[in-house]
């Protein structure tokens, strides 16, 4: 039995954000902070069509674009998975590989709950401060031992979060500097 082939099942976790899947990450989240403004613009504008959504409605997308870039996110940490596994001929969902996936999965729906609970308390200023908060605390989470660069992902979501917070217009200049940065990460981390 090959012991390199041993040690990777036995001690690596194989979902990881590096790659083709940070890379994707990046560009999810790019493209859904561009989508949200384009709408909420639309919206604020009176001769925009979209200007005749409710703000109910308003905040259903969103929220639906939220969950779709953490399930596309999701698929791409999978596909990864699967593509290093099958290179290896190793076993995909080993030890590791489940305790992060729950905790992975623990984590979005905690963010995911709270959101809401900021939305129904109406406190929307706060949620774009409160995700990049929680999603840095995912990011610092769900990395292992080799992947310390990850904590630099984490920092730029909380320093990003205190601009949110005292700049509340600035989040969409920090989802897109988000999704810049998983793209570099994902290029240079591979």
């Amino acid at each position: 039995m090959n012991r390199s082939k041993y040690l990777h099942d036995n001690f690596y976790a194989n979902l990881v954000l590096k790659g083709t899947a940070s890379i994707l990450t990046g560009f999810y989240i790019c493209c859904s902070a561009y989508l949200m403004k384009g709408i909420l613009e639309g919206f604020l504008v009176a001769d925009n069509p979209l200007g005749m959504l409710s703000a109910e409605l308003i905040e259903i997308l969103f929220f639906g674009m939220l969950f779709l870039v953490f399930m596309f996110s999701s698929i791409a940490l999978i596909f990864g998975g699967k593509r290093v596994s099958k290179k290896f001929k190793f076993k995909l969902w080993n030890a590791k590989t489940q305790k992060i996936a729950f905790k992975y999965l623990f984590l979005v729906a905690l963010i995911f709950t709270a959101l809401l609970f900021l939305l129904n308390a109406g406190f929307i200023d706060e949620i774009p401060p409160t995700l990049l908060i929680l999603y840095g605390f995912l990011l610092f989470v769900v990395k292992n031992k080799d992947r310390k660069q990850l904590l630099i992902l984490s920092a730029v979501c909380f320093f990003l979060a205190v601009f949110c917070f005292f700049i509340p217009s600035y989040w969409y200049s920090a989802f897109s500097i988000l999704g810049v940065a998983h793209i570099a990460y994902g290029v240079v981390v591979k």
